[in-house]
């Protein structure tokens, strides 16, 4: 069940210390889990006066933002986000790092925005998103600036780069970061693997190579591949 929910607060009178609910907390119009999701629909590409009509679809009639709302929330993270560019990175001690480029669905352009996200492991293995930015697909010159800016800020790249099959983030690297090493993301080559397949033995197929990413040595892995191409 979903929509606005009416609700009458208990007031308690003649009492020493003031009473405050803990199931209704003072001045909460609607949950965290609805203020988390207006990200998402913000990147989804929906305009301030969609954001009702899909709120509609939850909260039926009684959507409780309006679109004075939504542009305050925007303003919000825009500044947010903006602080978060600025910050400074030399304390950092990343030894490697992913680097994709994920798309996504807003706009109504034949080309679609690529969001191009670094995300790094220090030494401790902790893992800390570096960068999160909009690109023309995944080209080196877009690739090129958010390496750039992340090195202004003070980061110093880690020795391994992992990344898909896309020449924009290598060819940069050769310029930015000549002496890290490349190496090409699990994930991807297994999804590419199991693209060969037919359906029923995708399942069989992904059991198997899922475990070649832990062998415990570079021999053992070759082995287990070449066991896996004779079955």
């Amino acid at each position: 069940m979903g929509g606005t929910v009416t609700i009458c607060g208990p007031r308690v009178r003649d009492t020493e210390t003031p009473f405050e609910s803990r199931v209704l907390p003072l001045f909460v119009r609607r949950t965290k889990e609805m203020t988390e999701m207006l990200p998402n629909l913000y990147l989804h590409g929906l305009a301030l006066g969609d954001f009702e009509l899909s709120l509609r679809g939850l909260l039926w009639e009684g959507a409780p933002l309006s679109a004075a709302s939504i542009c305050r929330l925007k303003g919000k993270w825009q500044l947010e986000y903006a602080g978060w560019k600025r910050s400074d990175l030399s304390g950092f001690k990343i030894v490697y790092q992913w680097a994709d480029g994920l798309y996504v669905k807003a706009g109504f352009e034949k080309e679609k925005a690529a969001l191009l996200v670094i995300i790094g492991a220090d030494e401790q293995g902790r893992k800390h998103l570096l960068a999160c930015e909009s690109g023309y697909r995944e080209s080196k010159e877009s690739w090129g600036g958010v390496l750039r800016d992340l090195k202004g800020r003070g980061l110093k790249l880690g020795r391994l780069t992992v990344a898909d099959g896309n020449l924009g983030i290598w060819a940069v690297l050769q310029d930015v970061h000549p002496v890290g090493e490349e190496q090409r993301c699990w994930n991807h080559k297994i999804v590419n693997v199991l693209d060969r397949f037919p359906k029923r033995l995708r399942a069989e197929a992904k059991e198997l190579l899922h475990t070649l990413p832990y062998a415990e040595t570079r021999r053992k892995c070759e082995a287990m591949r070449d066991r896996f191409v004779d079955r």
